[in-house]
């Protein structure tokens, strides 16, 4: 199973820049617990909904902004896409690094997160794709980026 992904490959929606383009750009360790495995010893594949929510919430973290705050401020995320592609298969106890790029600054009620799982040699087991809307939690509509979030990624942006 280990070489199996290489033989992958990956989809066009599923490659995220490199380079020097402007981007925002996080990392969150995981550690894989027993009850996140399956009888094969390997990552039940609906965990790593999970594991991008907690790398995006702490990536907002990072910003000195939360999820919590949004809230306050009167807006929700809701996911309305989610995309995984798995490459090789993460185990008990495995460390994951969990990165999660923004590649484009929001300029809607649209927020696109790229993500990639990697194992401690540096592996990449997983890429996905995680689409939100900004809604406004007293109407249900679709809204704007708050825009105390927006000043805390805008430099992220700059050339």
């Amino acid at each position: 199973m280990e070489g199996f992904g290489d033989l992958l490959k990956i989809p066009e929606f599923l490659h995220f820049k490199t380079g020097n383009s402007p981007m925002f750009e996080s990392s969150t360790q995981i550690r894989v617990r027993y009850a996140e495995t399956d009888q094969m010893d390997v990552v039940y594949h609906g965990n790593y909904a999970q594991y991008f929510e907690v790398a995006r919430a702490e990536a907002i973290r990072e910003l000195g902004f939360t999820y919590k705050d949004m809230e306050a401020l009167g807006t929700y995320m809701p996911i309305i896409e989610l995309q995984c592609k798995f490459l090789r298969p993460a185990h008990y106890d495995d460390l994951l690094t969990v990165k999660v790029m923004l590649e484009e600054l929001p300029i809607d009620h649209r927020i696109e997160f790229g993500h990639e799982v990697y194992n401690e040699s540096g592996r990449l087991l997983a890429t996905g794709l995680v689409v939100l809307y900004f809604m406004d939690a007293t109407t249900g509509r679709k809204s704007a980026m708050p825009k105390e979030l927006h000043d805390k990624l805008f430099p992220y942006f700059q050339q």
